[in-house]
Parts: structure tokens; sequence; C-alpha cells
């Protein structure tokens, strides 16, 4: 049975307090008085509101309600003939323009009908074949969109870079409003305070973990004791994320436009320099452990493979439960390295693994050749006569080689 087109109606707010305005009720009123003018349903599962999500930032399709309108589209699930009904096209996007129209063109490519309630405008096939005018009036509204959301964006990034610079300077106190502050603090009017219950965790996971604990026994004991460090996610992912936070010391570290500011003293701490020092040292030092499993890597259990992207140490990932080989050894591609950050979500900016089966190879192709081997012991002049020495060595080799070979074949005939 074919599905029967709908009106949908979308709302999307950039702060959550205007959801609470008049202007909710007025565009729900406008898509039902248009649905029913023209005998169509206004559609009550996916009609959408998204409050306090940016459409500069994208995050309305990322994150929030239009994303999941857009995906069902792309899974045929709202038919053609369909009407979407926002308050204005930059309730769509506020992205760059040309990002913004082919968001504009996906919908009205899918067969369905935009209407914006401000204006009363519709945007479909039709209509923009028969006046191609309002596709440039629509690309018109949406850099008018970006051109105000980029202004306001650089004004907000700019004072941010005032009050991170007037902190470091003391010449500014107040809240710098950018990022997420840690979950072991609550704001009481301009300042922060330790939640009693979310500091004494943390303290009792970092004390367990200079310790040697896991993150596993970390978690269970902290269950045991009525305590939890995070208001949800992986716990064990968020306890590597803790003994790495500056946070522990009093900082807040933020980058803005790609600048790193550190602000001490903007937090009460939970740790001294010192402890925090060697906090991170003993954390160093256990990404670095040489492996023990049933698998030993040649490179990961050598502590000689580190993330070029983050520094971190390159560890093993053993994919045991997927299927062997005749003599039960692994498959190559189930033999894996990956960047002990990225895994336990420590902040290394690339994710993903690869088999390490290509790098052994590498590796041992490498030191097979004495030049190589070498060039890793000495450095210099002497690096260079072992060079001459070698490649003397290895004419000499092949000389050898092909007058073998000419009295072999005089030999034969």
């Amino acid at each position: 049975m074919a599905i029967k087109a709908k009106v949908y109606s979308y709302l999307r707010f950039s702060d959550p307090k205007q959801a609470a305005g008049s202007s909710a009720d007025r565009q729900m009123e406008y898509a039902r008085c248009w649905a029913a003018e023209r005998g169509m349903t206004l559609d009550s599962e996916l009609s959408m509101q998204d409050a306090g999500l940016s459409a500069y930032h994208q995050r309305h399709i990322t994150r929030g309600a239009l994303g999941l309108f857009l995906q069902a589209i792309d899974d045929a699930r709202i038919p053609a003939g369909s009407v979407l009904v926002v308050e204005g096209l930059d309730r769509l996007s506020r992205a760059e323009p040309i990002q913004a129209e082919a968001q504009l063109a996906q919908i009205i490519n899918a067969g369905i009908t935009v209407v914006t309630a401000s204006d009363g405008r519709e945007y479909n096939r039709e209509g923009l074949k028969a006046q191609p005018m309002d596709l440039a009036y629509s690309l018109l509204v949406m850099i008018r969109a970006h051109e105000e959301s980029d202004a306001k964006s650089k004004r907000v990034r700019a004072a941010i870079h005032r009050q991170c610079q007037g902190w470091m300077a003391g010449t500014w106190h107040g809240l710098v409003r950018n990022g997420k502050d840690p979950h072991w603090l609550r704001l009481v009017g301009q300042a922060f305070e330790i939640v009693p219950e979310r500091g004494e965790a943390v303290r009792t996971a970092v004390s367990m973990f200079r310790e040697g604990h896991g993150a596993v026994r970390i978690m269970r004991t902290l269950a045991d004791r009525g305590l939890q460090i995070t208001n949800g996610g992986n716990p064990s992912q968020q306890l590597y994320r803790i003994v790495r936070n500056r946070a522990l010391i009093g900082e807040k570290v933020l980058e803005v436009d790609g600048q790193e500011y550190r602000l001490a003293g903007y937090y009460p701490p939970l740790l001294s320099p010192a402890e925090f020092a060697d906090l991170q040292h003993l954390t160093a030092q256990r990404s670095r452990r040489k492996g023990t499993g049933e698998i030993p890597g040649l490179i990961t259990g050598m502590r000689i493979a580190f993330c070029g992207y983050c520094g971190a140490a390159m560890v093993s990932q053993n994919l045991m439960t997927r299927g062997r080989r005749e003599d039960g050894r692994p498959q190559n591609g189930h033999r894996r390295l990956i960047c002990v950050s990225n895994s336990q979500g420590g902040g290394c900016p690339v994710a993903g693994s690869c088999s390490v089966v290509p790098i052994e190879h590498a590796l041992v192709t490498f030191c097979a050749d004495q030049m190589n081997l070498s060039r890793l012991l000495y450095s210099g002049n002497r690096a260079d006569g072992i060079a001459g020495q070698l490649t003397i060595a290895r004419v000499q080799v092949s000389d050898t080689t092909a007058r073998i070979d000419k009295i072999t074949d005089r030999t034969v005939t």
C-alpha cells in the first residue's frame, strides 16, 4: 500500500527558551490551516522541533530532528507530494549558502514542497521551473541568514578571546562560556564549587588508578560505594578522560580559532600540580605497558610504536572472536593496530585502526637490509663509509654471480 502524502511541520529555536513563545503555536496553527484548506493530513509523528540546536553549525542536522527527516526522505519514508512547513528558509539552514541550497534541493528533488509560514511562499520543482527567480530569491535569503550567523559567531569568538586574554592577564574574573565544565563541579552564582559526592568519586578513582587498578575494578568499587563519576556514557572512557583533564588542577582548557588557552585557577582544584604531573607520568607509563596476551605484538610489544597524531602509544587490537584459519591462527586483517588514546577516549583526533601485518612486513624488510640497520646505529661519516663499503660489496657479489652463471651455462652446453 502506497504511503499517503502528508503535511509536516518543522520548528527550530537556537535558544530553548524561545520554544515557550507564541511563534511555535502560530506555526502549528498555520500548518493545520494549510493542510485543512488542501484536504491533507498534518502528520503528528514526524512533525518536528529542534530547540537549542544551531543551524549555523548544522547541529540540527547531525543531532536533531531535521536530520532524521532528511534520513526519512533518503529511506523513501516521506512520499512525493508531501509538504514541509517552516517559519522561514533560515530555519532549515544557516550554513554556507552552497550547503544550505543543497539541503533545500535534496528536499525539493524528492518531490516535497517547502512552505514558509512567514511569507506563504511555496518551493517545489514545478514552481521553480515556472518561476526560476524564486530559486534566486531562496539563495539570497540563505546568504543573508548565513552572513547574520557568521557575523554573530565572529563577535562571540572575539569576546571569548578577550575574556581568555583578560583572565590570563588578571583583568577578567567572570565566566568564560565556552566548552563544557567538569561534571564534578556546579555553578553557584558566578563561581564553581565541588559537588561533594562527585568530588569524592573522582578522588577515589584517581587514587585507585595511581595504585594500578584498572577501569573495571575502579568502576565496580565506586558502584559498591554508591558513587559515580559521570552522568552517562561509557564510565571506563570517562575515567581515562578524567585522569588527563587539567581541570583536576583547576585549569580550564579551551581552543578558539585554533588558539589554545589555559585558564589557571578557573575551577577549584582536586589535585596539586605535583600530584597531577605524577599522574600524567603514570598514565604515560601505563599506556606503554608491554603486551602479554595470546598474540604478542612485534611492534607494540617492543614499545617502539607511537601515534603520529597525538604521541600516545600504539596498542594491539586482536579480533579473537572472528573466523580463524584452519590452523587456528587469526586472519591477517584481524590483528589490528590502534592508538591507545583513541581507543580509551583520550582525545586523539584520528579514529580507526589498521592491520598490523603490512607494518610488520615493512619493519622486517627494512631491518633485513644491513645498510638500514647501520644507519640506525651510526650517523655522519661513519655511516657514509659503511654505505660505500656495502655498495662495493654488492657490486662484487653481482659480478661474481654473473661469472658463476656464465661458467654454469658453458658447462651445461
